[in-house]
């Protein structure tokens, strides 16, 4: 499922730029690393880092969660660089 996702991602970086670094951490389901215009699923360190289940990034992504929602009912955490964070709507609409 992540690497679906991880496709869908990098075919929007190639027409939409992201600053900075961020990773989509999924626990044991594995990671998303979006870097340098491009999405990864190899584990790196990055500015900002969202920790969520799969099923939740699915929500996230197809605008069935929203992401201050999320974060109030604990179903996301966020860490590092917030502004990063708040890039990936761009990104993502």
């Amino acid at each position: 499922m992540l690497q679906q996702i991880i496709d869908r991602m990098q075919k929007e970086l190639q027409s939409k730029s992201f600053e900075g670094s961020l990773k989509f951490d999924c626990g044991e389901d594995g990671v998303i690393v979006l870097r340098d215009g491009s999405a990864s699923g190899e584990d790196q360190e990055t500015d900002c880092t969202i920790r969520l289940s799969a099923d939740n990034l699915v929500k996230l992504l197809t605008g069935k969660l929203n992401p201050m929602t999320g974060v109030m009912m604990g179903k996301l955490k966020v860490s590092g660089d917030m502004g990063v964070a708040m890039r990936l709507g761009k990104l993502l609409a």
